[in-house]
C-alpha cells in the first residue's frame, strides 16, 4: 500500500511538470514596459526598458523591434536574458501632440510585447532678436573756395535801374546794363544793395546775410557811417542806408557784422543838374517878358508927355 501510494504521488508531480512545460508561451506572466523618459518633443530620443518578457527556449533571435502606435517600427533593442532587456527609439518627426503607445515586441515567441505610453510635446518657440544696427555718419567735408577779384569797367547812365547788385563767396562776377560790379569781401554771406545807381535823395537800402547771429551792424562808406543795425537769429539784418556827403562816382559800402560784407552803388548827378538847367532857362523868359512889357509902357509914357 505504501509503495502504491508513492507512485501515485510520483505520477501527480510528473503530470504537472509536464502540464506546466506544455503550457503556450501567451498563457504566462505578462511583462512590463517602461519609456524613460517618457515625454518630449517629435525627433527627440528615449529608452524603453521590458522586464517578465521570457522567450520561447527555442529562440535564437534576441532582436526586439519597438514600435509606435503599433505599427512604425521606430528603434530595436536586445533580450539580455532572464525576461529583461532594453532599446532606444527616436520619435516620428511628424508625430502629433499627445499621448501614444510604444511596443517592445520580440523577433521570437515571447510571454508578452509589453507597452508604455510616451507623450509627444510641442516645441518650444525661439525668438530671435536681431543684432542692433549700428549707423556709421561720415564727417562733414569742409571746402574751400577761393575768390579772385573781378572789376568791370562802368560807363555813365543817367537811367536808374532796380536791378539788384549781390557780393557772393563764389568765384565770378556779375554784370548789368547799368554796369554792376562784384567787389570780393572777406566773409560767408552776402550784402545786398535794392539799387544800383541813385540821386541825391533816393532811398537806399542795404540787405545782409551770413553775420553772426545778434550781432550788432555798422555801415560805412569812405569811412563815414552810412547806417547801421542789429542781425536776428539768422545772422540777416535790413536797414536804410544814407550818405552824408554825396559825391558823384562809385561808392563802397563796408558792413561790419561779425564778418565783413562789401557792396558797391553808383551816384550820379546828371538828372538834379538838368532839373536846375530847365528851371533857369524858364526864369529868364520870364524877365525877358516882363522886360519888355516895363519897356512897353515907359515907351509908351514918354510919347504922351511928348
Amino acid at each position: 500500500m505504501r509503495s502504491a501510494g508513492t507512485l501515485a504521488l510520483l505520477g501527480a508531480s510528473a503530470y504537472a511538470v509536464t502540464a506546466l512545460v506544455a503550457a503556450p508561451v501567451s498563457a504566462q506572466q505578462q511583462g512590463v514596459a517602461t519609456a524613460s523618459p517618457d515625454s518630449g518633443p517629435a525627433g527627440s530620443t528615449f529608452t524603453v526598458s521590458w522586464t517578465g518578457v521570457y522567450l520561447d527556449p527555442d529562440c535564437s533571435n534576441y532582436t526586439v523591434q519597438l514600435l509606435w502606435d503599433g505599427g512604425r517600427v521606430i528603434g530595436s533593442g536586445r533580450h539580455a536574458g532572464r525576461g529583461a532587456g532594453s532599446g532606444s527609439a527616436t520619435v516620428p518627426p511628424d508625430a502629433g501632440v499627445g499621448v501614444h503607445r510604444v511596443t517592445a515586441r520580440p523577433q521570437c515567441a515571447a510571454t508578452s510585447s509589453p507597452t508604455d505610453n510616451f507623450t509627444v510635446t510641442a516645441r518650444p518657440t525661439t525668438t530671435t532678436t536681431p543684432p542692433p544696427v549700428t549707423t556709421t555718419t561720415a564727417p562733414p567735408v569742409t571746402t574751400t573756395s577761393t575768390t579772385r577779384p573781378t572789376t568791370t569797367t562802368t560807363r555813365p547812365t543817367t537811367t536808374t535801374t532796380t536791378t539788384t547788385t549781390t557780393t557772393t563767396t563764389t568765384t565770378g562776377s556779375s554784370a548789368s546794363t547799368s554796369a554792376v560790379s562784384t567787389v570780393p569781401f572777406d566773409g560767408d554771406g552776402a550784402l545786398t544793395l535794392d539799387k544800383d545807381n541813385i540821386q541825391p535823395g533816393d532811398p537806399l537800402t542795404a540787405t545782409g546775410t551770413g553775420c553772426e547771429p545778434g550781432s550788432p551792424v555798422r555801415l560805412s562808406s569812405l569811412g563815414e557811417a552810412v547806417g547801421a543795425a542789429k542781425a536776428d537769429d539768422s545772422g540777416t539784418f535790413s536797414t536804410r542806408v544814407e550818405f552824408t556827403t554825396i559825391q558823384p562816382g562809385r561808392h563802397v559800402i563796408r558792413a561790419d557784422c561779425g564778418v565783413v560784407l562789401v557792396g558797391s552803388v553808383d551816384v550820379a548827378l546828371t538828372s538834379s543838374t538838368g532839373g536846375t538847367t530847365s528851371t533857369l532857362v524858364i526864369l529868364v523868359f520870364f524877365l525877358l517878358v516882363g522886360a519888355i512889357m516895363v519897356r512897353r509902357q515907359f515907351s509908351g509914357l514918354f510919347t504922351r508927355r511928348s
